[in-house]
């Protein structure tokens, strides 16, 4: 394992000894930069060389520094292209066919990974591609031990039939959502690599802000006892997202969970960690980070025992999700009622860049438009009876079912033992009854690895899984430990 980590490392260190001027592997032919921002600009040359950067009416010019890195700032464009975008020093680079719209980070594991090619009616949609306004850079796959400077080369590619079929799925559905409303230029950073938690996306300086990972942090250790490379903490933001910052970017999309779920009650604190990480890094507090709830998977193959009785790690990970929630500008697509009970990457990927979009089209480009489903927002007690009311119905509750009995509701009495319950709408609200419990403490629904409620809004959108108690769960007391020297 040590030896593959010094491989990788070594591949990871980007050397600059040319003495031409050279841009980041990202900044090429076809890129896209974000629209109504100042546009940051760097590269490396000869220490103390004068570089000059052109682009549309804009010039600037700059001296590197003692180590050959230079930085410029422009001005904010307007959408638009396209455009050239040149550089000269001792030798000229000139980008062509540059676009100036919509730029989204697209991160996580391997659901995001996914492919066109291998989503529900995948020859269609790859026929049917014909946006070539969309673009997305894919960020090869590599770690590194410390924060590095550049990424592997790679190519800003087109949504278009040539092309499409290799894209991140969700990135691209989400991208042509946004570009159907906004008819700008969308640009996609794709930077994903499956099996990886989220402590690998959090830099170093993240870990000792956070004061139950500092002391963590701080100690001497190896990673001989890491699931992999690609688990070490940091080890994907140094490699795969350090080397794009500054660029200016709108924000970002994720979809991760799954390697997490194991200490989903922790994740509660490591994933809000990242989003502050990364807002603290671009310098963008107000950086609007929007993320895919896990969906509805047998975790236990075919066995079916991820539920209330037997703890569900899945229904925990998507509470410490839903709870993100609270961090400002965030936002969550809930995804429970079209996951695969066998496969952990559901085909349809449609749907699920759909919902990320309206999320983001409501609550970042102010378009009027229902941006989810129901969530939970009170349980009053009369009797045996739990009144369960909603926030965000849009145009009301709605039941999947042609006699309106509603599923995934469990009710509890003081007990804490659940059981299947009854529900109904009556009045806008879900009334909730259990014959095994006389007077109900605490009500779940879809509280399980696999989910089957089938409570949504009329806009199509299902209500989001919650609990009413703060009842102990089964990872509550596991953490993300160093491995034993």
């Amino acid at each position: 394992m040590k030896k593959t980590w010094m491989i990788l490392s070594c591949l990871a260190i980007v050397l600059r000894v040319s003495a031409n001027v050279t841009l980041p592997a990202f900044f090429t032919d076809g890129m896209v930069l974000q629209r109504n921002q100042p546009l940051y600009i760097w590269g490396w040359s000869d220490k103390h060389e004068k570089v000059t950067v052109r682009f549309r009416q804009q010039q600037q010019s700059v001296k590197a520094g003692s180590d050959g890195r230079w930085m410029v700032k422009l001005q904010p464009e307007a959408a638009g292209g396209p455009f050239a975008l040149t550089v000269s020093g001792k030798n000229t680079i000139a980008l062509k066919d540059v676009l100036v719209g919509e730029v989204w980070i697209c991160s996580g594991q391997s659901n995001m990974e996914f492919q066109v090619k291998d989503v529900t009616n995948a020859a269609a949609e790859i026929k049917n591609a014909g946006y070539p306004e969309i673009r997305e850079f894919t960020v090869k796959r590599m770690v590194a031990k410390e924060p590095q400077q550049d990424v592997m080369p790679g190519a800003w590619l087109p949504a278009t039939t040539a092309h499409v079929a290799e894209y991140s799925a969700v990135s691209y559905f989400f991208a042509r959502e946004l570009f159907q409303r906004l008819h700008v230029p969308v640009g996609l950073i794709h930077t994903s690599w499956g099996g990886t938690q989220v402590e690998a996306w959090i830099s170093k300086a993240g870990f000792l802000n956070s004061n139950e990972f500092r002391e963590m942090m701080s100690q001497p250790w190896g990673i001989d006892s890491i699931k992999g490379p690609n688990s070490y903490p940091g080890a994907l933001f140094n490699a795969m997202i350090h080397p794009l910052i500054p660029y200016a970017v709108k924000g970002a999309i994720w979809y991760q969970g799954e390697s997490n779920v194991t200490r989903a009650w922790q994740y509660r604190t490591s994933f809000p960690l990242m989003i502050a990480d990364w807002r603290s890094r671009w310098q963008q507090p107000a950086f609007p980070f929007y993320f895919v709830q896990l969906t509805s998977f047998d975790a236990n193959h075919g066995k079916r025992e991820g539920n209330s009785a037997n703890g569900s790690t899945w229904a925990e990970l998507r509470e410490a999700q839903q709870q993100t929630l609270s961090v400002p500008g965030t936002g969550m697509a809930v995804t429970t009622d079209i996951g695969e009970e066998k496969d952990i990457h559901p085909r349809n990927k449609q749907d699920v860049g759909k919902r990320l979009a309206v999320n983001v089209l409501k609550n970042v480009y102010a378009q009027e438009i229902v941006p989810g489903g129901p969530v939970f927002s009170k349980m009053d007690i009369s009797g045996n009876k739990a009144l369960i009311s909603f926030a965000d119905p849009g145009a009301g509750l709605i039941v999947q079912d042609r006699y309106g009995y509603i599923r995934g509701f469990e009710a509890a009495g003081e007990d804490q033992h659940f059981y299947y319950a009854q529900a109904q709408l009556q009045e806008g609200r879900v009334v909730v009854t259990c014959d095994q419990v006389s007077r109900p403490v605490a009500v779940r629904y879809n509280w399980a690895d696999v989910t089957d409620g089938n409570l949504f809004n009329r806009e199509g959108y299902p209500a989001a899984p919650f609990r009413t108690d703060q009842w102990k769960v089964s990872t509550q007391d596991v953490k993300y430990r160093m491995p034993d020297k």
